[in-house]
């Protein structure tokens, strides 16, 4: 009897002991806490990301109006040059025998009109010849206006002050005109002023507006930031690929859209070279002291955004939310700037960064693995 009265006794405080830590796991779950961030005020800054390449704000091409070969070159790549500056010659040898040519046969022609006019006058010439030799008069000048001004085409002359940027083309070289692939002698750059030609994503493009400053970096210069601002927004994209009749047929509807963006970039110390990358950051909104809460703490519901206030509870010990209903301003890359619609919110206050939500299934996730009737015996 003894026995059995111990056994129940046993029995009891078993389940006894059981329940209390059922009770405690239970309260344990109901503990609900949250991953937090104070509310700050700092200074926001949203900003546009593009890559572009540095370019002279001026530049030009040299090349012949004629074809001839080149007979000297008088400068060389990194000088410096005024416009009107003789920088290179042709060989003109047989453009000044088609001069003199001419101006033989002007002056024949000139003779002949002298002639046949002193004859007209007294009757001995007829109107119709007198209209050929005028005729033939005109013709020559015109041909000697032609070669002489070929002869001027054999200097060739700076069109531009700047600096001979790479190698001119050599002596001996055959320079070629036309208006299609004419031969570049030379290329000559005003390096005083860079600009930037940047491509911007057409989900950004929206946001960017002429005057906005900006930063970039160059590799060559990796820990220096350079300043630049933008000075003229394309109206039409990279591959004009609204024109449905010029555009390239092979182009996916499914490309990202581009968009040139001009930006002014001064660089007094001469350090940008063209052609260097350009990674830019522009700026397209910013506001000074701001009440600022983490983008993660940005939730919304049917009444609009709002962020969840966090107190915590010594009693319960567990964090107590609150909603209070915001408007959200500027996006940065992290936070965003908010005005306080219903409640307050101060600066320091702590806000959720995580879902209530999740908290719980994690808690009753826990709960599941540990099993009502306490650990395993």
């Amino acid at each position: 009897m003894k026995f059995k009265i111990f056994l129940v006794l046993i029995l009891i405080a078993a389940l006894a002991g059981g329940y209390y830590y059922y009770d405690q796991q239970k309260q344990a779950a109901e503990v609900v806490t949250y991953d937090t961030a104070p509310v700050e005020r700092m200074d926001l800054v949203k900003t546009v990301s593009a890559t572009g390449t540095v370019q002279p704000r001026d530049s030009v091409e040299v090349s012949s109006k004629i074809t001839a070969r080149i007979k000297e070159v008088l400068v060389e790549e990194n000088d410096e040059v005024r416009a009107g500056q003789t920088v290179a010659i042709l060989d003109g040898k047989d453009f000044e025998a088609k001069r003199d040519q001419a101006r033989f046969r002007l002056t024949n022609a000139e003779q002949k009109l002298t002639r046949i006019k002193r004859l007209y006058d007294i009757g001995a010439k007829s109107r119709e010849e007198l209209e050929d030799a005028e005729y033939e008069y005109d013709t020559a000048k015109s041909l000697l206006e032609e070669t002489e001004s070929d002869v001027a085409e054999t200097v060739i002359v700076a069109p531009m002050d700047g600096v001979v940027v790479g190698e001119p083309k050599t002596a001996g070289s055959m320079a070629t005109q036309g208006s299609d692939n004419p031969t570049v002698i030379m290329r000559i750059a005003d390096l005083s002023e860079k600009q930037i030609k940047a491509k911007v994503d057409e989900t950004d493009i929206g946001s960017v507006r002429v005057d906005e400053a900006a930063t970039f970096t160059v590799d060559a210069y990796p820990e220096e930031k350079f300043d630049a601002y933008v000075t003229k927004i394309s109206q039409t994209d990279t591959a004009n690929s609204w024109d449905v009749d010029k555009s390239s047929s092979s182009t996916s509807s499914n490309s990202v859209i581009y968009y040139y963006v001009t930006l002014s970039a001064p660089d007094p110390n001469n350090k940008l070279l063209p052609a260097m990358t350009a990674r830019l950051d522009i700026i397209v909104g910013e506001v000074k002291n701001a009440l600022c809460v983490p983008i993660a703490a940005l939730k919304t519901d049917n009444q609009g955004s709002y962020v969840e206030k966090i107190t915590h509870d010594d009693k319960t010990k567990s964090d107590v939310a609150e909603r209070v209903y915001v408007s959200a301003g500027l996006y940065g890359e992290e936070y965003v700037e908010i005005a306080v619609e219903k409640g307050s919110l101060l600066d320091g206050d702590e806000v959720s960064v995580s879902y209530e939500a999740e908290a719980k299934k994690a808690s009753q996730a826990s709960q599941r693995r540990m099993g009502p009737g306490g650990p395993p015996m």
